[in-house]
């Protein structure tokens, strides 16, 4: 199993918090990051904010308020905050009474939109940042104009579960088990090239497995499928002139429920045609993954020894082990030193 400190939710990183089509302009809504309430918004030029959700008044979330694309006002005494998160208004206040507004200031948090995504650098210290922050994952060759499709789950599960099986490469064949996808009766021996890559590790560019069926809709392809700490996945398909791109997210919102975000951006206009049949296929995949997390957790609750192997399972090591060493180079203020080789590995699925 892995240990306490392998355990905890990494900070001081950027998780993904909602799509961007989900924050209209002039809006904002509550939501639990990272065990935090975080309140989201886009003020009336479109720029993104996040801050704590909770009024240093009387303490009340300022989610329950309104918000006129500048100011958001408390729904209990009417105290107003900018979107920047200092106070700009105290109705109770008589004129003669003098009052400092900037003393009064709800933490703020570093929030950027990118590729039609809507990201929150979660800091160890929330009135402490990194300077510079660090970089955001970002897709090569796609655009948010080509985002075009969007699921979302729930996984019952602490976020190293989650993201040790986002990376399985040998649940598929009884997990994902499909007439579109794959069966035991597909399973024969694979061969892969791994790379270290920035906070994680990449599957080398390779031609998908012959018993990967969705993948033969678009004739000859390579893909390649990289790994980003804390917990991002993305995979870019290259057929002929047209890019396909998944993108993966899994962001904690308690120590216990975990939300995956899957995106799909793509390049190819008869996909676009194609995604009212596509999105049942891939609900139904979140929903496998979602249901085997659901029954691992009931074993998982007696606090069970667990084994890994090689090969199979060593992307899973190589998670933990990336974490440690993160963990480890920022409190010996050094580089980080990434502890996944250049390798091939094999397994069967």
């Amino acid at each position: 199993m892995a240990s306490a400190i392998e355990s905890e939710i990494l900070r001081d990183l950027w998780y993904m918090a909602i799509p961007g089509q989900e924050l209209k302009r002039g809006r904002m809504l509550g939501k639990k990051l990272l065990g935090m309430s975080m309140l989201l918004g886009r003020d009336a030029k479109g720029e993104v904010f996040a801050m704590r959700d909770i009024c240093p008044h009387r303490g009340i979330p300022l989610s329950h308020g309104t918000f006129d694309g500048q100011e958001i006002e408390c729904c209990y005494h009417g105290w107003k905050f900018n979107c920047s998160g200092t106070c700009t208004e105290i109705p109770s206040l008589l004129p003669t009474q003098k009052f400092d507004f900037e003393r009064v200031l709800v933490d703020c948090f570093p929030c950027r939109e990118v590729q039609g995504n809507v990201w929150v650098f979660m800091p160890r210290n929330e009135r402490e940042f990194p300077d510079p922050l660090p970089e955001i994952p970002v897709i090569p060759d796609i655009d948010a104009s080509h985002q075009r499709l969007i699921e979302k789950s729930i996984f019952p599960c602490s976020i190293d579960h989650a993201v040790v099986g986002l990376m399985d490469p040998a649940h598929g064949p009884y997990v994902h088990r499909s007439w579109w996808w794959r069966s035991r009766k597909s399973m024969h021996q694979k061969s892969k090239e791994f790379a270290p890559s920035h906070l994680g590790f990449t599957m080398v560019r390779h031609k998908p497995s012959s018993n990967s069926r969705g993948y033969k809709l678009f004739g000859e392809v390579s893909t390649e499928i990289r790994f980003e700490l804390p917990s991002t996945r993305i995979e870019h398909i290259i057929a002929g002139q047209h890019r396909i791109v998944g993108l993966t997210t899994l962001t904690p919102l308690t120590d216990m429920l975990v939300e995956l975000h899957q995106i799909f951006y793509w390049t190819i206009p008869w996909l676009t045609l194609a995604r009212p049949f596509i999105r049942p296929f891939v609900r139904k995949f979140i929903e496998q993954d979602r249901d085997v997390v659901d029954k691992q957790q009931q074993g998982l609750n007696e606090d069970p020894q667990l084994i890994m192997i090689n090969d199979a399972d060593k992307p899973a090591r190589w998670y933990h082990q990336l974490k440690k060493e993160l963990k480890s180079s920022r409190e010996e203020h050094r580089p980080f030193n990434n502890p996944v080789p250049h390798t091939t590995l094999q397994w069967c699925t």
